[in-house]
C-alpha cells in the first residue's frame, strides 16, 4: 500500500463510521432520565449462577441520591436486544435505560451523545479541511502558475495568516459573531472559519509543486499552444493531488481538536446539541474527573481519532512530497 493510500484509508473508515454512528445509539441523545444523574456505566454480563448465556444487564438502582451511589438489582437480569424497535441495543422498558457509558448531569446517555456527536464534530473538521484544501489549491495553483508579483503578493498574504495563532484567530472571529445560533448555522460558521485559517499552509505546498511543474516540458508545450495562466493552472494542479490527500489527513485531526476547543469554551454548538466539545464542558474540573471519570469519554475518543490518523504518517513529509511532485 502506498504512503498516500495508507494515510487516506483511516480517514475514509472514520467518515463511514461517523455516518452510521447515530444509528448505533441505544438511546435518544437528548432524552433525560431524572433518576440517572451521573449514573456509572452499566456492566454487560454473559454469565450468571446458571452458567453462560446471551449478553444481559442488571437494572441500575439508585441507593443514595445525595452520594449518587448506584447498585445492581441482581434479581432481575435483563436480556439485551439488538436492533429492535429502531434501537441498536436495548433492555426491557421496566429495566430503565441502557447506559453502557454512563450518564451525564442531566441523566443523558453518554454513549448515544458520543456517537451522534461524532458525526457533528468530525463533519465540521472534514468540511473545514476540504474548504481549506480547495481555497489553498486555487490560491497556490494561481500563484505557482503566474509567478512574479502575483506569486509574491499571494504568498505574503499566506505568510501573514500563518504567523497568526490559528486557534486564537478562530476564537476571536467566532466571539465577534452572535453567540445564539442554530446548530446548522454553527456548523457552517465553524467550517468556514476553519477553512480560512487552514488554507495558507496548503497554498504554500501547492505553489511549490506547481512552480516546479511549470518548468517541465509539458507545461512549456501548453504555453506554446496558447494556454493562459488559468488553463495552465488546471494542467499543473493534478501534480499536487497526492500532496492534497496527505494534507486533508493532517488537517482533520487538527481541526477536530479546534472544534472541541471552541465548543468547550461555549463558542461552538449549543450545550443541548451533542458534539465532543460540548460534552467536555462538564469534565473540566478535577472533582468531576474523580467522581465521574466516564465523562472524559469524548476526550478519549478525540485522542483515539487523532492517534489513528497520525499513526499512519510514518514516512517523512519531505520524502513523500518529493516523490509525489517528481515526474519521470
Amino acid at each position: 500500500m502506498s504512503p498516500v493510500r495508507a494515510r487516506v484509508t483511516p480517514l475514509a473508515c472514520l467518515v463511514v463510521l461517523a455516518i452510521v454512528a447515530p444509528a448505533l445509539a441505544p438511546e435518544r441523545p437528548t432524552e433525560q432520565f431524572a433518576d440517572r444523574t451521573y449514573a456509572p456505566p452499566m456492566r454487560v454480563h454473559v454469565r450468571d449462577a446458571s452458567g453462560w448465556r446471551a449478553p444481559f444487564a442488571y437494572p441500575q438502582v439508585l441507593e443514595d441520591r445525595v452520594m449518587r451511589r448506584y447498585g445492581e438489582d441482581r434479581t432481575r437480569p435483563m436480556p439485551i436486544s439488538w436492533f429492535t424497535n429502531g434501537r441498536a441495543a436495548s433492555i426491557p422498558a421496566d429495566g430503565g435505560p441502557l447506559l453502557l457509558l454512563g450518564a451525564d448531569s442531566l441523566g443523558r446517555d453518554i454513549l448515544s451523545r458520543l456517537l451522534v456527536g461524532m458525526g457533528r464534530s468530525l463533519g465540521v473538521a472534514l468540511a473545514g479541511a476540504l474548504g481549506g484544501l480547495v481555497l489553498g489549491a486555487l490560491v497556490g495553483g494561481w500563484a505557482g502558475s503566474r509567478g512574479g508579483r502575483v506569486d509574491h503578493a499571494l504568498m505574503l498574504v499566506a505568510d501573514f495568516i500563518l504567523v497568526l495563532p490559528g486557534a486564537y484567530v478562530v476564537l476571536v472571529l467566532r466571539g465577534t459573531l452572535p453567540l445564539t445560533l442554530s446548530p446548522a448555522a454553527v456548523f457552517a460558521l465553524l467550517a468556514g472559519l476553519f477553512a480560512v485559517s487552514s488554507w495558507p499552509h496548503v497554498a504554500r505546498g501547492v505553489r511549490a509543486i506547481v512552480a516546479t511543474e511549470r518548468a517541465r516540458d509539458y507545461a512549456e508545450a501548453a504555453r506554446a499552444s496558447g494556454a493562459g495562466s488559468a488553463r495552465l493552472m488546471w494542467h499543473l494542479l493534478p501534480a499536487a493531488g497526492g500532496f492534497l490527500l496527505v494534507e486533508v489527513v493532517l488537517l482533520v485531526p487538527a481541526l477536530l481538536v479546534a472544534e472541541a476547543t471552541v465548543s468547550f469554551l461555549g463558542l461552538g454548538f449549543p450545550e443541548a446539541t451533542p458534539s465532543w466539545g460540548t460534552m467536555l464542558q462538564e469534565a473540566h474540573n478535577v472533582t468531576m474527573m474523580a467522581e465521574a471519570p466516564w465523562m472524559l469519554a469524548p476526550a478519549l475518543a478525540i485522542l483515539l481519532v487523532v492517534f489513528a490518523l497520525q499513526a499512519t504518517s510514518g514516512a517523512r513529509a519531505q520524502n513523500l512530497v518529493a516523490a509525489i511532485s517528481s515526474r519521470s
